[in-house]
Formats: structure tokens, sequence, C-alpha cells
């Protein structure tokens, strides 16, 4: 497996104070409690990069990492059910659609979901707000581990079927275990193979 050069760079509750955007960047969300931060280890192989805890809504700020000094990767607060207050949640809710929306170098945002559940109306809210906002992504089934092969099977079909209700065609799946790395190496290629076209990019 390729091995990742990754450091941290900096916190911020504004996508103003983001670093400069000399890179092309790729963001990572999803539901509280979804996996994130296990995942964002599993792919970097720096197993405290991302802060993991047993409390969901641990992340709270927009964490930018700069990996093999080419590209930023961004972890995102959580949406969902984190234990915040209503007007805490809206603060968060401001800045991460501030930065989704604004950040001119923003080249992909991964979206996180838990291959265990059905479809869930606070993921697809979500995935639905990005698509009006016409910001690209791709999604993620997380946990896959804790699946046997068939289960992981009709679960993702049951996605799929239940997007193309409302989709006429689907951004890019990917099945993932954070704890086995199943998924890494295909993440970390498509991200190689966005950069590649990036305005952003070393050497362009």
């Amino acid at each position: 497996m390729a091995q990742i050069n990754a450091k941290f760079v900096t916190s911020n509750t504004d996508f103003k104070n983001c670093p400069p955007a000399r890179f092309p960047e790729f963001a990572f969300i999803g539901r509280s409690n979804v996996g994130k931060s296990s995942l964002i280890n599993s792919l970097t192989f720096h197993k405290g990069l991302a802060k993991t805890s047993q409390t969901p809504g641990k992340t709270q700020l927009i964490n930018h990492f700069i990996i093999d000094e080419k590209w930023y990767l961004v972890d995102l607060p959580g949406y969902g059910f984190a234990k915040v207050s209503k007007e805490k949640r809206k603060e968060f809710e401001k800045m991460i659609f501030d930065y989704l929306i604004h950040r001119e170098n923003l080249t992909c945002l991964f979206v996180l979901v838990d291959i265990r559940l059905k479809p869930q109306a606070v993921d697809i809210e979500f995935m639905s707000r990005m698509v009006e906002d016409e910001i690209p992504f791709y999604i993620v089934f997380t946990k896959a581990d804790k699946l046997s092969q068939k289960q992981v099977n009709e679960s993702v079909d049951l996605y799929k079927n239940f997007l193309l209700e409302m989709w006429d065609e689907l951004p890019p799946l990917f099945i993932t275990s954070a704890e086995k790395h199943v998924g890494r190496e295909d993440i970390l290629k498509s991200i190689d193979e966005l950069i590649q076209t990036s305005p952003y990019r070393i050497g362009k």
C-alpha cells in the first residue's frame, strides 16, 4: 500500500481563514458517528491524524492537512445528531456550507454514509443540497467489515435504487472499512486522477 506523508496545517471556523488555495482540496464529511476520523486515519496510515471519539460531534472545526505536499485533505464537522445546541448546530451548518460553496480549490467532497443503515433522511437531504449547489461529491460507504459480503451488496443496491428515483445518474461510490483498509487504494486513486486535471496541481 502507498505510503503517505500527512501533516496537520490549521483549524478554522471561517473558510476565509483557510490556507491559501495553492493545492487541490478534497473534503470529507458525514453524519456524526459515521466513522469519518477513522477513515481519514486509514487513508493516511496515521493512526492519530484525525481525532476519533466515542462521542459523536468531536470534529467542530474545518481541519486542513497537507498530503505529500501536493493536496489538502479537509476534515469537516459532521452533520445530524451531534449533541450540541440548536444555536450551535446552525453555526456549524453556516460554517460548513460557506466553506463548500465558496472554497475555490475544493475539487471534490467525499460524503460518508454508514453501509449498515437504510438511506437516512439527513444524508439524502445533504446530498440533494450538494446537487442543487452543483458541488461535486462522491459517496463513501463506511463500516463494510460489520456486514457479510451479501449484506454489503444488498445495502449498496438498496441505496442505488433509492437515489436513482431522484437522480438520473449516480456519483462514484466507494465501499470502505477503516479497520481493514478496504477501499483505501480506490479513494486515493480517484483523488490522484482528479489532481491530474486540477488547475491547482503542482507543475501545471
